[in-house]
């Protein structure tokens, strides 16, 4: 097999590349686009850091290209979508940095606490402003850790060993981890609105853009420091700038921005209290080195029929396999992107269930199809193969249970989400006619039938006349069409669950006039 080693990768990876029996390594480091295009036509496999960029002309041109492995976590050099359509595995090394980044985060707050950057620029201009320069002491302040991850968890750590308070807000930490790791558990508003120092280790996602904005400034202790070493854009880049002008917030520091890099004229650039490094967070030799030697792991195990690891685009499974399984792993991840969104915070354990024949297949992929489908809008570079590790560090417990019969259904995939301090939710789905079409079929016990593909509304209401007429005329004055609607009554209750297929998702005015009812209990929008 040939491999093209497109970027500088450890020479301890090189190297475990040309152990390997049968291998041809190709190291051609600074290729142009078009040098690459004919360096490509005949490998296996091509292994990049950041800088060679595979797009969908180079996977075109390498017609027997098998694997991609990134030599750490970003993957924007690489056409995913393209990569898929041509049945190459994307891999990457998610785990190689955390150390890096952990340690690069408390260098910006400890250089936010003592003003070491700018005592250092002064000296080299001649001065010794002692008095200029005073600091404040990490020692008994509150860090504010947003987002409890590999990253967020060593930041604690650390922050631990400088006798910091630390409050954790993440949507997914359960007690449980939060008890081993040793911090409290908190809110996000209590983060914002108690902590002397905030620092971000979460995805960016359309909930995390701009979470730290001027609202949130404003909210914040006077003279608070805020840090991001995580992903650009978390923090509104405009907000925090004013901030730092008014005094609100005493130091930052970053290492990823909203456009990277920032523009030469940048307000970035100019603020005195205002620590940037160039995203640095995997940049140590270490990390490199570890990288470099998981991508080697990977990709050899990958094309000598091994187990794929940290695959981006590809499930861990035999293809024949995958052909019988494919319509019940692609309802499996439905379910678990509705039962996420349907459920509140505090998830705490995942149980699912397989009903009737469905319980004689393997049902490991279906699982993880599941995982997959559940941390589709909550986490990022998720797939079959790492959604399990992924859910585990969230500290949520997920279950498997297999029964031979169920009383309604030939086949029923369920799953049921246990949450704090909250009822739990169930969603269940099984496959409708030859065609094996995924149909969401119960919602908390109530019978329904919903498209898979298509905008939910989804309601629990008081079993009133007028609710399907007022939520009609709300969504027609929205210019929201609907395409169909399902209706479960329960006279027992006195509540029924409706569920309305959409065109569009309804904007925010409509959102409130729905919610504001008096005879909805509950009311979400599901995006499928």
């Amino acid at each position: 097999m040939k491999i093209l080693i497109a970027d500088r990768i450890s020479p301890i990876g090189v190297d475990l590349f040309k152990a390997e029996n049968g291998f041809e390594v190709i190291e051609a480091y600074g290729s142009s686009p078009e040098q690459l295009l004919e360096l490509v036509q005949d490998v296996d496999a091509i292994a990049v850091r950041s800088d060679a960029k595979i797009t969908a002309e180079v996977m075109a041109a390498a017609r027997q290209l098998k694997v991609i492995g990134r030599a750490g976590v970003g993957v924007d050099n690489i056409d995913i979508e393209a990569a898929t359509d041509h049945g190459v595995i994307v891999m990457n090394t998610p785990t190689g940095n955390t150390i890096a980044t952990a340690e690069l985060t408390f260098t910006h707050m400890l250089a936010g606490t003592r003003a070491i950057v700018q005592a250092c620029a002064r000296m080299r201009e001649g001065g010794w402003d002692r008095k200029k320069y005073t600091g404040s002491e990490l020692n008994q302040k509150t860090l504010g850790i947003l987002g409890m991850g590999r990253i967020g968890a060593e930041v604690a750590k650390r922050a631990m060993a400088f006798q910091m308070d630390i409050l954790a807000y993440d949507p997914y930490l359960t007690q449980s981890r939060a008890n081993s790791l040793g911090v409290q558990q908190a809110s996000l508003d209590e983060v914002i609105e108690k902590a002397d120092y905030i620092t971000v280790h979460m995805p960016l996602t359309a909930d995390t853009k701009h979470m730290l904005d001027a609202d949130a400034f404003n909210r914040m202790k006077d003279g608070v420091r805020v840090f991001n070493c995580a992903r650009g854009g978390i923090i509104d880049e405009v907000a925090l700038i004013d901030a730092l002008n008014c005094g609100k917030v005493a130091a930052a520091g970053l290492d990823v921005y909203e456009e990277e890099p920032p523009s030469e004229d940048s307000p970035l650039r100019s603020i005195n209290n205002l620590v940037l490094t160039p995203h640095l967070g995997a940049s140590t030799q270490e990390a490199q080195e570890n990288v470099g030697i998981d991508v080697a792991k990977q990709m050899i195990d990958a094309l000598t029929g091994g187990m794929v690891m940290n695959a981006l685009n590809m499930p861990s499974v035999d293809p024949k396999v995958l052909e019988q399984l494919g319509p019940y792993m692609s309802l499996g991840e439905k379910i678990g992107t509705f039962s996420q969104q349907l459920a509140p915070e505090g998830v705490e354990k995942i149980t699912i269930r397989y009903f009737g024949k469905i319980s004689e297949l393997d049902t490991l992929p279906m699982t993880n199809a599941v995982q997959r489908g559940y941390l589709r809008e909550i986490s990022d570079n998720v797939n079959n193969v790492n959604a399990p590790k992924k859910i585990e560090r969230m500290g949520i417990i997920c279950d498997q249970v297999i029964s031979s019969s169920h009383d309604d259904f030939n086949e029923l995939i369920e799953v049921e989400v246990s949450c704090k301090g909250a009822k739990n939710r169930t969603i269940g789905g099984t496959l409708v006619g030859k065609n094996q079409t995924p149909r969401i079929v119960t919602i908390d016990g109530h019978g329904v039938e919903v498209n898979t593909d298509a905008t939910l509304l989804v309601l629990k209401n008081k079993d009133v006349p007028g609710i399907v007429g007022f939520i009609g005329v709300t969504l027609g004055e929205d210019e929201v069409n609907i395409a169909n609607m399902s209706l479960s009554r329960d006279q027992g209750e006195g509540f029924a669950v409706s569920v309305f297929e959409l065109d569009s998702v309804p904007t925010q005015d409509a959102a409130k006039k729905i919610s504001d009812h008096e005879a909805i209990e509950k009311y979400r929008v599901i995006t499928l």
